[in-house]
C-alpha cells in the first residue's frame, strides 16, 4: 500500500533554492535512507513531509488515515510526568477503554442487571466486541511493550517513577524516541535517531526497527546502523533526489557504477562529436563533399548532447602528520578509578598502549569513557591509581565539547592565532582543505553548524602534529562522507590513537584493539569491533553452558579472561606462521636436494657406476617422501 507520495516538490529560503523537483514514494514496510552532505536539504525534507515546513510547489498526497509520527534532530521530551506516566500517555485511548471494560464487568456483577436477562444479554454482548478490539489494540501488552522499549533504550534500571525534568538532554532524548516508537505511526521518521545512544542500545533499535510494522523514513549517519535497517536510499545532492535500491552499502558500489557508465557514455559520444565537427570543418567549403559535410552538421544538431557527469561534490582533504616520535611505550594505564568528588564510576582500569596502536574504549553511556579521556589529559585527577607517559608523547585531544565551539573570532582567526608564525595563504589552505573556501573563513565560530565546528576542530589538532591522538566521539556532526575522509587520514597516521566512538563501522576500520569499560575494570580484546562482538557472543556461550552444567550438578571449569583467551589465541598464531615458514624454507631445501640429484643421475660417470646411481636414487626417494610429507603438513596449517 502506498502510504505518501511526493511529485515535483520546490523549496526557497528567500531567492535560494534548496530543493528542486522532489520525487518520493513510501510503500507500507519500505526502510529508506536520506543520505547527502550536511546542508544538502535531508533535516528541511523531512520537516516538510511531517508538516513543520510549508514547500513552495509540488504535491504531497496521503491518505487521511496514515499517521506519520516525527523524531527531530537531538529532540528532548520535556515533561512534569514521571517516566511511566508519560509512556502511558500514548494509550490513553486504550486506558480508556480499559476502564469502560471494568465498569462492564461491574455492571454484569450487578445484582439488578443480572435479574434482568435482556439487560444482561446486552451488556454481555458490548463486553464481548469491547474486549475483542482491546485485545486486537494490544490492550492486554501495552505494559509489557514499554517496559521493553524502556529497557531497550538503558532505562531498565531506572525508576521509572522518575521525573523526567531531572534528566540529562541525552535521556530526554531516548525517551523522546522511545515514546514514538510506542505510539508506532504509519510512517516513522527519525533524524539522527542514533544520537546518544551507546552500541549496546543502538544493537537494540536496530532489531526494533527490523520488524517494525509501518515504514521507516530515516536520516543517519551511522553506516552499520543503514546497513542493517534500511531497504532503499534516496540520495540528495545538488537539491537533486536519486534513488537506489539496497542498503546503504549497495548504493555506494550502484553510484560509483552508475558513474562510471554515465562517464563511458559521455565520453563516446564526445568522441562521435569531435569527429563529426571536424569532418564538417575540413569538408563543408569543398564543392565534393560539402552535402555530406551539412548532412553530418544536420546530424550533429538533432543529437541530443549529455552533460559531464558530476561525479562527487567537493569533499575534504586532509592528513594527520607527527613531528617527532615516541618510545614504543606510550602510555600506561594502572589500577584507575575514575570519577567526581570521590565518586568513582569505574576502578581497577589497567590499559597498556604501545606505538602504533589504534585503541577503542567502548561501554554502556555513564560508564566513564569520556571521563577515562578527561583524567588522562590531566583535566580531572584520578581518585586512585596512576598513569605512565611514555618517552617523547606529544598529545592531541578532540572532545565533544571542542566540536561546540563558542568563541566570538572568526574561523580564521581561531585558527591563526594559534600558528601566528603561518603566513596567511597557509592558514587559508589549512582551512581550504577542511572546505572553508572564500567567505566562509570569515564567519563567526559561534554561529558555525556543528558539522563546521567539528571540521574546525579537526583542523586545529591536524596543526598540532600531535604524535598521540586522544578522541572522543570524532565521528559526531560529520556527514558520511567526512567520515570516510577522517578514516582514511587516521588509518594512515603514522603516531597512536586513543579513542571513544559509538560508531561502530569507524570502530572497525580503525581499531586495531578494543578496550571494554565496565564499572569493575577494563577487559581488552586484540582486535577490531567484529573481533569483540565475536569474543563476546563466545563468553555469552560458555556462560549459559556453565548456568547448565552447574544446574545439572557438573563441574564447572574456570572461565579464562577474555585478556589471556586472546593472548593464547595470538600466540598459536603466531606459533603457525613460525611453522609455515620452517616448513616453506625446508621445502626449498628439499627441492634443491631432490634437483642436484637428478642432475647427478644424469652425469655419464655416475649413471654407468651402478652402485653410486643405486644410492643417490634411493636418496632422491627418500628426499620425495620426506617433500611429501612437508607439504601434506603445510596443506594443514594452510588451511586453519
Amino acid at each position: 500500500m502506498i502510504l505518501l507520495q511526493i511529485n515535483q516538490l520546490c523549496k526557497y529560503y528567500g531567492a535560494d533554492i534548496i530543493l528542486s523537483n522532489i520525487k518520493l514514494e513510501v510503500q507500507t514496510r519500505d526502510r529508506i535512507a536520506l543520505v547527502g552532505r550536511n546542508g544538502a536539504g535531508k533535516s528541511t525534507l523531512l520537516k516538510i513531509i511531517a508538516g513543520q515546513l510549508s514547500f513552495d510547489s509540488g504535491d504531497i498526497i496521503k491518505p487521511k488515515e496514515v499517521k506519520i509520527g516525527y523524531l527531530a534532530q537531538d529532540t528532548g521530551l520535556e515533561s512534569n510526568l514521571s517516566i511511566w506516566e508519560e509512556m502511558l500517555s500514548v494509550f490513553a485511548e486504550l486506558r480508556q477503554q480499559e476502564q469502560k471494560l471494568r465498569s462492564l464487568e461491574n455492571k454484569m456483577s450487578d445484582p439488578a442487571v443480572l435479574q434482568n436477562e435482556a439487560e444482561y444479554e446486552k451488556v454481555l454482548k458490548e463486553y464481548d466486541i469491547l474486549q475483542v478490539e482491546f485485545k486486537e489494540k494490544g490492550g492486554y501488552q501495552f505494559e509489557a511493550d514499554i517496559r521493553s522499549v524502556l529497557h531497550g533504550l538503558n532505562f531498565g534500571s531506572f525508576d521509572y517513577d522518575t521525573k523526567i525534568s531531572s534528566l540529562s538532554g541525552g535521556q530526554k532524548t531516548r525517551l523522546a524516541l522511545g515514546k514514538l516508537l510506542l505510539s508506532k505511526p504509519e510512517i516513522l521518521i527519525l533524524d539522527e535517531p542514533t544520537n546518544h545512544l551507546d552500541i549496546d542500545t543502538l544493537s537494540w533499535l536496530e532489531q526494533y526497527l527490523q520488524g517494525y510494522e509501518g515504514a521507516i523514513l530515516i536520516v543517519s549517519h551511522d553506516r552499520y546502523f543503514l546497513d542493517k535497517v534500511v531497504n532503499q536510499v534516496y540520495e540528495i545532492s545538488r537539491k537533486q533526489i536519486t534513488k537506489y535500491p539496497g542498503n546503504y552499502s549497495s548504493y555506494l558500489d550502484k553510484k560509483a557504477e552508475n558513474y562510471e557508465r554515465e562517464m563511458k557514455q559521455y565520453e563516446k559520444q564526445q568522441d562521435e562529436v569531435n569527429k563529426l565537427q571536424d569532418f564538417i570543418q575540413r569538408n563543408l567549403a569543398r564543392a565534393s563533399t560539402t552535402k555530406r559535410a551539412q548532412s553530418r552538421r544536420k546530424k550533429l544538431e538533432r543529437m541530443e548532447l549529455m552533460d559531464r557527469p558530476l561525479g562527487n561534490e567537493k569533499s575534504a582533504t586532509f592528513s594527520f602528520d607527527i613531528e617527532k616520535q615516541s618510545g614504543n611505550e606510550v602510555l600506561h594505564v594502572h589500577s584507575l578509578a575514575i570519577g567526581y568528588d570521590d565518586d568513582a564510576v569505574s576502578h581497577n582500569i589497567t590499559i597498556r598502549v604501545t606505538r602504533g596502536e589504534s585503541v577503542a574504549l567502548v561501554g554502556p553511556n555513564g560508564i566513564g569513557k569520556s571521563t577515562l579521556l578527561k583524567t588522562i589529559m590531566k583535566k580531572l585527577s584520578p581518585l586512585n591509581g596512576d598513569i605512565q607517559y611514555g618517552t617523547n608523547v606529544a598529545i592531541g585531544y578532540y572532545d565533544q565539547e571542542q566540536a561546540e565551539l563558542t568563541s566570538n573570532k572568526k574561523v580564521l582567526n581561531e585558527l591563526w592565532d594559534e600558528y601566528p608564525l603561518k603566513s596567511e595563504k597557509e592558514i587559508r589552505t589549512v582551512l581550504g582543505n577542511f572546505l572553508f573556501s572564500g567567505d566562509d573563513v570569515l564567519k563567526i565560530v559561534s554561529t558555525l553548524s556543528g558539522g563546521e565546528k567539528a571540521r574546525l576542530a579537526l583542523a586545529k589538532l591536524m596543526m598540532q602534529k600531535a604524535n598521540l591522538l586522544i578522541l572522543d566521539e570524532p565521528t559526531n556532526h560529520l556527514d558520511l562522507d567526512s567520515k570516510e575522509i577522517l578514516e582514511n587520514a587516521l588509518i594512515d597516521y603514522p603516531g597512536t590513537i586513543l579513542f571513544v566512538s559509538h560508531d561502530r563501522y569507524f570502530i572497525n576500520r580503525i581499531a586495531s584493539k578494543v578496550v571494554e569499560l565496565s564499572k569493575d575494570g577494563s577487559t581488552e580484546y586484540l582486535g577490531d569491533y567484529d573481533y569483540y562482538v565475536e569474543k563476546k557472543l563466545e563468553q555469552e556461550e560458555l556462560r549459559e553452558l556453565d548456568e547448565q552444567k552447574k544446574e545439572s550438578g557438573q563441574p564447572v571449569k574456570q572461565e579464562k579472561t577474555s585478556y589471556q583467551q586472546d593472548k593464547e589465541t595470538k600466540k598459536l598464531e603466531r606459533q603457525r606462521l613460525r611453522r609455515i615458514e620452517e616448513i616453506e624454507g625446508k621445502i626449498e631445501e628439499l627441492e634443491q636436494r631432490i634437483e642436484e640429484n637428478e642432475q647427478l643421475l644424469c652425469d655419464p660417470e655416475i649413471f654407468q657406476d651402478h652402485e653410486r646411481s643405486l644410492q643417490i636414487h634411493e636418496e632422491v626417494e627418500e628426499l620425495k617422501q620426506e617433500l611429501e610429507q612437508m607439504m601434506d603438513e603445510w596443506t594443514l596449517l594452510a588451511d586453519e
